[in-house]
């Protein structure tokens, strides 16, 4: 089995879902995704968390972003346990949720961990760019419910990375100051970062956010 490292291209795959069969790069077309795994449908965090993605859908279509989650139930479990998702937390699934049933999806990215538990995939995140390359893994345990402000702030600034020569340092939030990266040399700094930089010390260089 092989692992899921960044940089990888995220395995293409066909699958059934509650929004219809699913081929996973077409369905990404030229845009970033989110694919998110929960152990099994009606279960009390992932039901929290499906809602919020839902509530979410707005933010992620902003960034150019699709989100699937997937479980190794069949559509139909997934059909009732929507319910009681659009019920509990007063929202309207409006994603598509994967049934893994025969774990195909789940043995292509490694989301089967024995020591936590043979049959249910753990609860992992893969962020896949618009070149279908894996910028972000994420694997989270049963008791600890997910952060999805954190997983928007990532995508900023995965986003932002892509296209300027910026780095984001610790607990930046899009609008922050960024980090100039080590190969821009202090020459090309004025036609890069026209608003200016801070030299902290020549390898920490701080300049406003490029794109804002």
């Amino acid at each position: 089995m092989k692992t899921i490292r960044l940089g990888d291209e995220a395995p293409n795959f066909t699958a059934n879902s509650t929004e219809g069969e699913i081929n996973f790069h077409e369905w990404l077309g030229e845009g970033w995704g989110v694919l998110f795994s929960h152990p099994a449908d009606y279960t009390p965090v992932c039901t929290t968390e499906l809602g919020t993605v839902a509530k979410y859908k707005d933010a992620f279509a902003q960034r150019n972003v699709k989100v699937v989650a997937l479980s190794v139930d069949g559509i139909d479990s997934h059909h009732g346990w929507i319910k009681d998702i659009n019920e509990t937390q007063n929202t309207s699934v409006n994603f598509p949720i994967i049934a893994d049933e025969d774990k195909k999806v789940a043995t292509l990215y490694d989301m089967i961990h024995p020591n936590a538990d043979n049959n249910l995939t753990v609860r992992s995140v893969f962020v896949i760019g618009n070149d279908k390359k894996v910028k972000l893994t994420l694997t989270y345990p049963a008791s600890t419910g997910r952060n999805f402000d954190e997983l928007l702030r990532v995508i900023d600034s995965l986003q932002l990375t892509a296209y300027q020569k910026v780095a984001t340092p610790a607990n930046w939030n899009n609008g922050d100051d960024c980090v100039i990266v080590p190969s821009v040399s202090n020459e090309q700094i004025p036609e890069l970062f026209p608003k200016g930089h801070t030299e902290i010390k020549p390898y920490l260089r701080m300049t406003p956010q490029p794109n804002k």
